[in-house]
């Protein structure tokens, strides 16, 4: 490493970026548990950024478009999930900006519909309760969730509880 910090450094982000993409920080860190000198670090990731090997922009762009359409999270899960990547906010917010409000909505329909068999033998509330949760560990807010929870129960015949129907007067539905 004394004898070329930059080639190992290069060595390095090459091999992590062969494996899945990363973010600028991603591979700051990396160098940085190599022990390559900060301002050599710096120097390489800033040549990777300029010829396009790195770029934040685009890993934010394809991560929230591969989350969103593998997991089902919502944009707020995603913008949890690229901070702790290291991703800017201005980027993040570009990124998660290019989901549709309909987008999420259809998302999380399909993941109702997908848990809904799932809690058939539970009672109304339980079902609820248990569907809205996934959606909120998804990053789902408590209006659509409760909104969409709501009209699949009420699409399998079932009628939405009065809890639901109070959630959704209370949160402006």
């Amino acid at each position: 490493m004394a004898d070329d910090p930059a080639g190992v450094a290069r060595e390095v982000c090459l091999r992590l970026l062969e494996v899945a993409p990363r973010t600028r920080r991603e591979l700051s860190i990396a160098l940085t548990r190599r022990g390559v000198p900060a301002e050599v670090a710096e120097q390489v990731l800033g040549r990777f950024a300029e010829v396009g090997v790195i770029d934040d922009a685009l890993f934010a762009s394809m991560w929230v478009t591969s989350r969103h359409r593998s997991r089902g999270l919502a944009g707020r899960a995603l913008s949890q999930e690229l901070r702790r990547k290291g991703v800017d906010d201005e980027l993040i917010q570009a990124a998660v900006g290019e989901l549709a409000p309909e987008q999420e909505a259809e998302t999380a329909r399909r993941l109702v519909r997908r848990k809904l068999p799932a809690t058939r033998g539970l009672d109304t509330q339980a079902r609820v309760r248990r569907l809205v949760a996934m959606l909120a560990r998804r990053g789902y807010g408590a209006g659509l969730s409760y909104r969409v929870v709501s009209q699949e129960l009420a699409g399998a015949g079932d009628d939405p509880p009065e809890l639901v129907l109070d959630t959704l007067q209370t949160l402006g539905d």
